[in-house]
């Protein structure tokens, strides 16, 4: 038995879902006992497919998740800083924030995916990074400006002039993700403004030496480096036995050896084992990447099989 590891369920649906889809697998969520439903938030289907029947909105989809669950967290496995104007982006978290009852979590990303900015009209630009860090101050400095105060911002990107900076999420403090393995800006990024810090598929390897540069950058702001929240996003296929898990490969067109190389994939114990891996570099929430969202009787056995091994 490990101590206390929180199992979150991580959905892609730009590779083709509907609300009502997602509605059912974040049911089975909550129903079933996992801490959290995340979701990406992508406008385009990555790889071969038609994507039918297209994206959904990542805070559109959390909103109706937010009124139709009761206990789970919800959040973004990242929301692109592309997206949306930071103001904007401030708003609609606060407002899910406050439609759940304070369950929401916000990760929030660069933007990566040059090809869904062309398909949809969005502009995709050259200096992301610098971007990602002004809709960070300004998206926490809206929500901590005390309420009958103003906020007011002057950035290379964006400015903001006598905002009333309403309205405030129902939580104290929004959780803030920020993941990723680049070396020098987004530990440093992670140590100003995150509450948890996620590897998205990364090795044991990438995932140790990442979290030693967070860690170290916490220290180096005045903050402990416990403070922070450490966590894996990978991506799930777990069987009652090796047929089953060769089954659930190949319903989502994957190699079961390379699943296992890089994910959370076999039967319950080897899982429980490979958990239990990555638990050792500090990691204490696992994002299980499901990718076959009609096949509710995977998270069944993972939730009755994986997680009662977990503390």
């Amino acid at each position: 038995m490990m101590g206390d590891m929180d199992l979150r369920i991580f959905t892609e649906p730009q590779q083709g879902a509907s609300y009502d889809t997602l509605l059912s697998v974040a049911k089975a969520t909550e129903d079933l006992g996992f801490d959290a439903f995340f979701r990406s938030d992508h406008y385009l289907r990555m790889g071969e497919g038609d994507g039918l029947p297209g994206p959904t909105d990542a805070w559109l989809t959390l909103a109706g998740l937010a009124r139709e669950t009761s206990r789970i967290r919800l959040g973004t496995l990242m929301t692109a800083a592309t997206f949306r104007l930071p103001g904007v982006l401030a708003i609609q978290v606060a407002q899910v924030d406050a439609m759940s009852g304070g369950r929401v979590e916000l990760g929030i990303g660069a933007a990566w995916f040059g090809q869904e900015h062309a398909a949809y009209g969005i502009p995709f630009p050259k200096e992301k990074f610098p971007r990602l860090e002004e809709q960070l101050a300004i998206v926490t400095g809206l929500w901590e400006t005390p309420v009958g105060e103003t906020f007011s911002y002057e950035g290379t990107y964006y400015q903001l002039k006598d905002s009333p900076a309403l309205p405030k999420p129902v939580q104290a403090k929004v959780p803030v993700l920020i993941g990723g393995t680049g070396k020098e800006r987004t530990p440093r990024l992670a140590a100003r403004y995150a509450d948890e810090f996620n590897i998205p598929f990364g090795s044991l390897d990438v995932t140790t030496a990442q979290f030693a540069r967070v860690r170290e950058a916490a220290e180096e702001a005045g903050r402990k480096a416990d403070d922070l929240v450490y966590s894996n996003a990978l991506i799930a296929c777990v069987g009652k036995d090796d047929a089953e898990v060769a089954r659930r490969a190949a319903a989502i067109g994957r190699d079961v050896d390379e699943l296992k190389a890089n994910g959370l994939a076999g039967t319950p114990d080897e899982v429980v084992a490979r958990i239990g891996e990555f638990a050792a570099t500090g990691s204490s929430r696992f994002y299980l990447q499901i990718l076959d969202l009609d096949d509710l009787d995977h998270l069944e056995l993972i939730a009755s099989r994986v997680a009662p091994q977990l503390g």
